[in-house]
């Protein structure tokens, strides 16, 4: 049964409401996922928009007209394979939300499951949702760790992580990467690429969480969803006006939080 995690203080007008799904969040939840989940609640009351969050999970339908915003974390082996066995029943409404615009940040597991299939480290392959064309290869006795920064030229932004999976990632020629690796392994170690970028798809193998590190894309996944639901002219407040004063002193010089490097 699907159930609400947390919402919104009630103590305030909000002009704008965000009704955020948590696919999979009791299982897929690893590497600090849920602070994925506070950072979009927390800029998103930023910009003045009442915030829900479901859990949606095993057996669950999945109401594509009625979520605005999806997150999809990453898990263990065991529970992955739970999930992907689990996933068809939803894959209709999952694709449909994808092709309509719909706004998902897919973390590790979930951006795995969210293509073809992929290939655990025991070489069993586990198919995906099959909504989205990249595929997952594995390793043998090795393991992408480290410190990782990635540049997205369509956004002009820079995003910083850290990086552990033992899958490696071939996209689409439908897709384009989050970012193009100035560091770090990225997806597959071959192509300089990171992550996955389709319609307002955006998925990423940075644990952490990312988005408490790159609140330029929480920025923007949120006013996405925002605008998608009401109009892509809603008056919203500039990402310097409700974040960069929280960049620390020393770094005041910053254009935004997620341009120094740690």
């Amino acid at each position: 049964m699907v159930y609400t995690s947390l919402q919104s203080p009630d103590n305030r007008d909000y002009p704008y409401e965000l009704n955020i799904a948590h696919l999979f969040g009791n299982l897929m939840n690893t590497y600090g996922d849920n602070g994925n989940i506070l950072m979009l609640k927390y800029v998103a009351e930023k910009l003045g928009a009442k915030v829900t969050i479901d859990i949606v999970s095993l057996d669950d339908e999945f109401d594509d007209n009625y979520y605005d915003l999806v997150f999809f974390g990453g898990g263990q082996d065991y529970e992955q394979s739970i999930v992907a066995k689990n996933l068809p029943h939803i894959k209709e409404a999952i694709g449909r939300y994808i092709e309509n615009g719909g706004v998902i940040l897919a973390i590790c597991g979930g951006f795995q499951l969210l293509g073809q299939y992929y290939i655990q480290a025991n070489g069993e392959r586990i198919d995906g949702i099959g909504v989205m064309n990249h595929y997952t290869l594995n390793q043998e006795n090795n393991r992408y760790i480290g410190d990782i920064k990635i540049h997205n030229d369509e956004f002009d932004e820079t995003y910083y992580g850290f990086e552990n999976h033992q899958g490696r990632t071939f996209l689409s020629e439908d897709e384009k990467p989050l970012g193009v690796c100035i560091y770090g392994n990225g997806n597959n170690k071959e192509d300089q690429t990171e992550g996955v970028h389709y319609k307002n798809v955006f998925g990423s193998y940075f644990h952490g969480p990312i988005l408490s590190r790159n609140a330029n894309l929480a920025y923007r996944l949120v006013t996405t969803a925002l605008r998608n639901k009401y109009s892509q002219d809603i008056p919203l407040a500039s990402y310097d006006a409700i974040l960069s004063q929280e960049v620390p002193e020393e770094y005041a010089d910053l254009k935004s939080k997620a341009e120094f490097d740690f």
